[in-house]
């Protein structure tokens, strides 16, 4: 599963920069939120996602039980 989230983290690198709608306001998203917006708004998500992710199944389990004695 870690190495799952580290191809993740690195695929959200990559398509964080969107070069494709750079500067474009058009299609509106909704009616009113620009695209470059609206892919900002999903990398977020995306983000917060592999984050639960990443603490969820690659948190060490050690660090808990220091923090318990």
């Amino acid at each position: 599963m870690r190495a799952a989230v580290v191809l993740l983290l690195l695929a959200l690198c990559v398509i964080h920069h969107d070069m494709w709608w750079w500067g474009e306001a058009e299609p509106l998203v909704f009616g009113f939120i620009p695209i470059g917006l609206a892919w900002h708004v999903l990398i977020s998500l995306a983000a917060g996602a592999v984050w639960w992710l990443a603490s969820r199944f690659c948190w060490p389990a050690d660090l808990d039980q220091l923090d318990a004695e």
